[in-house]
């Protein structure tokens, strides 16, 4: 609670402008009075709708209050949403900690308050918490449970990008499905509980773009026939904010448009990323700790990575990648590890891309003309996403490979002394 009142204390005196939830606000009055969604303009920046209509339908209630109270009630709901993301983060990896998961989630929260992307979506008053929360509210549920598959399918509903779990979901269960195929020759083993989920997923998706339809018919045309294809609405690719593929690319070559080298980078990240996930979900039946925490991760990093603009508060899954290189590191017990946790926890929370000069408003950004340093200080968030999408996929191919997950110091102790005991009993056995 103090962690949160110096964070709120904070907010207030730099005096955040909570500019995207106003721009919600915004599209919540522009649907209440008929107006063309995708042709509205809101505060001094001038920014644009970018969401399916879908999202304008649920910023609907946003107009029942007035700004004072908006930003109050979004402020304590992102906080509410943080620590929730928290638990479900810490139940992703299986509780590591010897205290209860409310109690550990808050006191992580407290902490990660503090980094970055999270400070960055409650400065302008983000929706990114939302989001995460609902698709790992679905992917922490038991397989096959019947509502498994809506948190992901509404998220997509308002954003498009979290569509890639019920990609990775359908090819996962395809692997599967095709692995038990061939083991029984049974037709019937190819439907499993991951694809009814991608399924799920995908209908509760259909279902908001058809409500849209009926409700905003007008604006369902705008965005799926034109809008959806215009990524200039969403802002300048080669700032330094933008932390996907594209932006590092742009920055590279001095240019707001990247062109075909970012589509063939954002190809091999997705073909990469997507190996990796369903590669860390199988050895995760193969004995590997955290297979689905290191499966879902991967898939995430890999939306973020491919997506043609990628915010720095977009990154807030950085969360349960944090927590999971930490749970391995200290599994492990190797200082390896450990030093790549924490390297990863000082890049989220150093604000290292913000120490290079930038001016998203100029004719001629200052990030066109970056030198060496100063494109990795504005590359780091899609740095530390590929290597670790390098290492899930290491880990998984080792494990499904036969090596194992690598047990710690403790860990091995523990498999010696029952080998000693289960040797001991054989020969005790054996006299008898």
């Amino acid at each position: 609670m103090v962690s949160f009142a110096a964070f709120w204390a904070a907010q207030r005196t730099a005096d955040v402008s909570m500019i995207d939830l106003m721009v919600y606000r915004a599209e919540g009055w522009t649907v209440r009075n008929g107006y063309d969604l995708y042709s509205m303009r809101a505060t001094y920046a001038d920014l644009p709708a970018t969401y399916p209509p879908f999202a304008a339908l649920l910023f609907l209630p946003l107009t029942l209050l007035d700004v004072a109270d908006m930003r109050g009630v979004a402020t304590f709901g992102n906080l509410a949403l943080l620590v929730v993301l928290v638990h479900l983060s810490l139940r992703l990896v299986g509780r590591p900690l010897h205290v209860p998961r409310g109690a550990a989630a808050l006191g992580i929260a407290s902490l990660v308050v503090w980094c970055e992307p999270v400070w960055t979506t409650l400065r302008y008053g983000q929706i990114n918490l939302l989001l995460a929360a609902l698709v790992l509210w679905d992917l922490t549920r038991r397989p096959g449970h019947r509502w498994a598959g809506v948190g992901i399918g509404i998220a997509a509903g308002i954003k498009l990008t979290p569509a890639l779990f019920a990609v990775f979901l359908t090819l996962y269960g395809l692997v599967r499905g095709w692995r038990r195929l061939r083991r029984t020759g049974r037709t019937a083993e190819l439907w499993n509980p991951w694809l009814r989920q991608a399924t799920v997923a995908t209908v509760t998706f259909l279902g908001t773009a058809l409500l849209s339809a009926l409700v905003l018919p007008h604006d369902s045309r705008r965005f799926w026939g034109g809008a959806l294809f215009q990524s200039d609405r969403v802002g300048r690719t080669e700032i330094s904010d933008n932390q996907s593929l594209s932006g590092v690319t742009a920055r590279l070559l001095h240019t707001g448009e990247p062109g075909w080298l970012w589509v063939g980078l954002a190809a091999l990240a997705a073909v990469l990323g997507l190996g990796a996930a369903v590669a860390a979900a199988l050895a995760g039946q193969r004995g590997l700790p955290h297979g689905t925490a290191w499966a879902v991760v991967a898939c995430a990093v890999t939306m973020l990575l491919i997506s043609p603009i990628s915010w720095s508060h977009h990154w807030v899954w950085c969360l349960p990648l944090m927590l999971l290189l930490g749970v391995e590191a200290r599994r492990r017990g190797s200082r390896r590890w450990l030093a790549g946790a924490l390297l990863a926890d000082l890049v989220f929370c150093s604000y290292a891309l913000w120490w290079v000069p930038r001016d998203a408003g100029s004719s001629h950004p200052p990030e066109l003309h970056q030198n060496g340093g100063q494109m990795l200080l504005s590359a780091c968030y899609p740095l530390v996403g590929t290597a670790f999408l390098v290492v899930t996929a290491v880990v998984a191919l080792r494990t499904l490979r036969g090596q194992g997950g690598g047990h710690g110091p403790v860990e091995r102790r523990t498999v010696a002394r029952a080998g000693t005991v289960a040797e001991a009993g054989a020969q005790a056995v054996a006299k008898e």
